[in-house]
């Protein structure tokens, strides 16, 4: 999807298109906005006339006659925040996704400043992918935004080398949702996001494999998904700057210099391969929650507040797990400090839980194997080691009752 979370704001506050948006603050600024609103619309009816209530539809509508100069502005946040994501015309100025509000501000003070919905982006991510299956049903979930679809057998799939299907789903969910998307088709996964990245926004490109020699070897080894920026410079500590030059290495080499498995990865990657299917079923690894402060806390100074913290992010990742219908075994914590160093710690108990008590209870043992002497910028709480909850019930049965036949149940004796 393109810009996903700023598109989606787009449609509540249509008057903001084509402006620098940036997401991840701003709520007060909403608030105080719609408020003033409700209070002149109250002033302004009619006394004779019944009082219109102030629900969701009413609350949307007003949202799209919220005044230009209301919206929160870049250049008056102070803070720790970071960027969820940004409008298009944001990024134009250098600002991006995880960059710090403060220094974005400097580089976009105009930029209008729009809280994080995630309830709202999980909406709109359920229909989009909704209608995508009912179009092609062999889709892999790749999180809110993205997803993989192999359409080998669609009916009619292949015409005009997928572009047709293409654009098919592009209008399909822009008619029914006003947002738009980009698709890569390749023979594989690997080319295929490469190539979803090439002409957005609303972008099809399509790769052949013969196309590997002019459309992908010329890109920044960056462009493969899966080499990050500490890959990137180890590469270019060698030498190797493009996905060509990495495909020109010999892959004994690239096993010597970077691990068996990581070399044999890099060269397939460079040469366009890749073997992984479409899969149908994604489950999680794990669930977290973290938060960054205000200001940065200390452990002692700052106990309480902290402790308060603590207990909510435990809370709030207890709450992810059972509404998903999972538990987990791995519990750890993530702490960053005031000279930006991180630091994670974590234990695994022997039974799978999602309560809330038993996370922050070990989460907190896990806390007392860090140093706590610097001051706290940011505090996390992580469940790992995932099970559906109808998996570990089962699993803890058969533990307790060795002879339990689970079909039982299902089959029973006459």
């Amino acid at each position: 999807m393109d810009a996903f979370y700023a598109s989606v704001e787009l449609l509540r506050y249509p008057q903001l298109k084509e402006l620098p948006v940036v997401i991840g603050g701003g709520r007060s600024a909403i608030h105080d906005a719609l408020e003033a609103l409700r209070t002149a619309d109250l002033a302004n009816a009619d006394p004779s006339e019944p009082e219109a209530p102030w629900d969701a539809a009413a609350q949307r509508a007003a949202m799209r006659r919220i005044p230009l100069d209301a919206f929160a502005r870049l250049s008056s946040y102070t803070g720790r925040g970071v960027i969820t994501t940004s409008t298009y015309a944001a990024r134009q100025f250098g600002v991006g996704s995880a960059m710090g509000l403060m220094k974005a501000a400097k580089l976009c003070p105009q930029a209008i400043l729009l809280p994080v919905d995630f309830e709202e982006y999980r909406k709109y991510s359920r229909l989009f992918k909704g209608i995508i299956t009912e179009i092609a049903p062999l889709m892999e979930d790749r999180g809110v935004d993205e997803v993989y679809i192999d359409f080998t057998d669609v009916p009619g799939g292949q015409r005009e080398g997928g572009r047709v299907l293409a654009r098919l789903i592009q209008k399909s969910i822009f008619e029914a949702t006003g947002l738009t998307c980009s698709v890569g088709v390749a023979p594989n996964k690997l080319l295929a996001k490469m190539a979803s990245e090439f002409n957005k926004p609303k972008g099809i490109a399509i790769v052949h494999e013969s196309d590997l020699q002019t459309l992908i070897w010329p890109l920044a080894c960056r462009k493969i998904n899966g080499i990050g920026p500490k890959a990137d410079e180890r590469l270019k500590s060698h030498g190797i700057e493009t996905i060509g030059q990495l495909a020109a290495r010999d892959p004994q080499w690239l096993m010597d210099t970077f691990g068996q498995r990581t070399g044999a990865w890099l060269h397939a990657a460079s040469h366009g391969q890749d073997d992984r299917p479409v899969s149908l079923e994604s489950e999680p690894v794990s669930m977290s929650r973290e938060t960054t402060f205000e200001r940065d806390l200390h452990a002692v100074r700052d106990k309480a507040e902290l402790g308060a913290v603590f207990t909510r992010l435990c809370e709030q990742v207890a709450a992810d797990l059972q509404r998903k219908g999972y538990v987990g075994k791995t519990i750890g914590i993530k702490l960053r400090y005031d000279d930006f160093k991180s630091v994670t710690r974590d234990l695994t108990i022997a039974d799978y839980t999602a309560d809330a008590k038993t996370i922050r209870h070990n989460a907190g043992l896990c806390l007392k194997r860090v140093p706590l002497q610097q001051r706290l910028r940011l505090l996390g709480v992580r469940v790992g080691t995932l099970v559906s909850a109808d998996e570990a019930k089962l699993s803890k049965t058969s533990k307790e009752h060795p002879d339990h036949d689970p079909t039982a149940m299902l089959f029973p004796d006459d």
